[in-house]
């Protein structure tokens, strides 16, 4: 994990805070859910109170166990409480089921709005919260942290109200029947109630490790995944296999300590409410010798001290499960209070139908750590319909100014002005519909051809994607496929990773938007296919202001501007030709590069 918690003694008591706050959360989070909830605890109670008899046929049955153990068995009597159990136990066991079918559903329902406010969350969150998460945590807290929510919600919650409901019934009862005896078993289970508290209060750090380690380990397994080949090329498999079993140890003495320390909870409860029992017996068979109770009462008695030592267990085992549903509540509602992009309110609209292409760059200020700055004082103006290359070192910020143009970090000093509007007063969804993007990084999703082609504009017609892929050369491939166009894409298709940057680019080349950025677009593709691509560029970028981002250098000998950037700065800025007269530090990149290729 990036971020780690407080140590010590302010750490512990950081992490009781977060139970409580994580619990109230759960509770809070949806009201028409837990309305519904309740109606199902409500059901829960109402079967645990059936189950307890009245308060007036208390005396009916004492009396009835007592008469009949002095004179005999009365059969009227027990044929009337036999029909009154029966109907007591047919009303439990409809509620029951009214209680077990509202929380199944409200549990899921639950389930899958925290889901679907967690993909809405996703689309709100800067990139800068990508830099520092790795996708399997994230991954991990929308499929492991809800699911042992839901799983608590549907067992664990209407367990605690059905035990709630019968212990405090049960005492209820007791003190109805005998105020002594009911104040003997008080006493018993206080014991247990204080041990109960003391091992929540050790145990819940190990709860909230454990999720966390879950979240290290299931990023650790996708980025192993992703970079497989990697690994296999670099010989590192047992360096991985290192860094898997350290994350996999501290999750098992994380996980070894959690349970250890819940699994001591029913065990100890059971003692108690055995002790409990046995102290009422012993207590109840004094009151008897002494004449101060009926033999009846004693046996009524014994049957609610069962009833009241019962939910004890039930106690905790709720309880255990709370505690991993605090700490994936806890890590859930972390991602759902991360700080979102800021608000896009009354901000302007500029149609990408009418826009000229002007953009200015005016004495940028930028750093993805505020202590230190990638760009400084970067100033640029380009031109309707100019073909803008960008070149420099390794972290001169090229990759950043684009970021920056497509607004996917909020710059720090200056301001971009594009067709005299600044970028500020622009919505993200309204500069993203202005720029089409061909990355070094293909963008290809699972389904057809034709599909990922037309990705997110469904009025590109199936003849322009075909004229898009001729003009690319593409389309004779795409022909001798199965299923032509229309064959799906996955990850194990057989496509070379220069013919998925070709498709990249068709989707590009159909897209109308007034502004292009390349970025090391034609890095997957041979020196011929480069040619190739390299003239339907000067297609796709006729008429548009182009961004073209490139460490080859041979690629951007047409560009109408060559912006040199050097440790966030333009150091220099002309035309090829201009550039290579100057005999600067691009004359220098240029050669360098071509006397590496002879």
């Amino acid at each position: 994990m990036h971020n780690h918690g407080p140590q010590g003694i302010n750490g512990e008591n950081a992490k009781a805070k977060d139970f409580k706050t994580s619990i109230k959360k759960l509770f809070t989070y949806n009201k028409t859910y837990f309305t519904l909830m309740i109606i199902g605890w409500i059901s829960a109670m109402a079967s645990t109170i059936l189950a307890l008899v009245g308060p007036d046929k208390l005396k009916v049955i004492t009396d009835a166990i007592t008469s009949g153990l002095r004179t005999g068995i009365d059969l009227d009597k027990i044929d009337k409480i036999g029909f009154l159990l029966v109907l007591l136990f047919s009303l439990s066991f409809l509620f029951n089921f009214i209680e077990g079918l509202i929380m199944a559903n409200v549990t899921n329902r639950f389930s899958k709005e925290m889901r679907k406010e967690i993909a809405k969350k996703i689309n709100k969150l800067p990139l800068s919260y990508f830099d520092k998460t790795t996708v399997g945590d994230t991954l991990s807290r929308v499929t492991n942290d809800i699911d042992t929510i839901g799983h608590t919600m549907n067992q664990s919650f209407s367990t605690l109200i059905v035990a709630i409901t019968m212990f405090f019934g049960s005492l209820f009862m007791m003190i109805k029947t005998s105020p002594l005896m009911a104040l003997t078993a008080v006493i018993s289970t206080l014991l247990g109630f204080a041990l109960m508290f003391i091992i929540l209060r050790n145990s819940q750090k190990y709860f909230t490790k454990v999720q966390a380690e879950l979240g290290n380990i299931n990023g650790h397994i996708e980025e192993v995944y992703s970079g497989h080949n990697v690994i296999k090329v670099y010989n590192a498999e047992k360096e991985v296999e290192k860094e898997f079993d350290e994350i996999n140890e501290r999750l098992y003495e994380n996980g070894l300590k959690s349970q250890f320390y819940s699994g001591l909870m029913q065990p100890i409860m059971g003692f108690i409410g055995n002790f409990g029992y046995v102290a009422v017996c012993i207590v109840g068979a004094i009151l008897t010798m002494k004449g101060d109770t009926t033999f009846g009462v004693i046996v009524a008695f014994m049957i609610y001290i069962r009833l009241f030592t019962q939910p004890l267990t039930q106690f905790a085992q709720a309880m255990t499960q709370l505690q991993s549903t605090a700490a994936a509540s806890e890590r859930v509602f972390e991602f759902l209070e991360e700080k979102e992009e800021t608000s896009e309110i009354d901000k302007k609209v500029l149609d990408k139908k009418t826009a000229e292409g002007n953009i200015e760059f005016k004495n940028i200020e930028f750093g993805y750590d505020r202590d230190h700055k990638i760009i400084k004082n970067f100033s640029a103006k380009i031109k309707p319909g100019q073909k803008i290359a960008i070149v420099g070192p390794t972290g001169a910020g090229k990759t950043t100014i684009v970021n920056l143009l497509m607004k996917f970090y909020e710059i720090d000093g200056g301001d971009i002005i594009i067709d005299g509007i600044s970028i500020k007063d622009l919505s993200r969804s309204n500069v993203h519909d202005l720029f089409v993007m061909v990355l070094q990084d293909t963008w290809l999703f699972e389904g057809s051809i034709m599909e990922n082609i037309k990705y997110n504009d469904p009025n590109v017609t199936d003849e322009k994607v075909i004229e898009a892929c001729k003009t690319i050369g593409l389309d004779h491939f795409i022909k001798t496929l199965p299923d032509g166009y229309d064959t799906v894409l996955g990850d194990t298709d057989a496509m070379s990773q220069g013919q998925k940057q070709l498709l990249t680019i068709a989707r590009s080349m159909v897209d109308d938007s007034p502004f292009l950025i390349l970025d090391e677009a034609t890095s997957s593709v041979d020196t011929r296919t480069e040619i190739m691509v390299q003239n339907a560029m000067d297609k796709l970028t006729k008429g548009r202001t182009s961004f073209i981002i490139a460490h080859r250098l041979s690629t951007i000998k047409n560009a109408d501007l060559i912006l040199v950037m050097k440790d966030g700065n333009i150091i220099e800025q002309g035309n090829h030709k201009e550039l290579l007269k100057e005999k600067g530090f691009y004359a220098e990149l240029y050669n360098s590069q071509f006397q590496s290729s002879l």
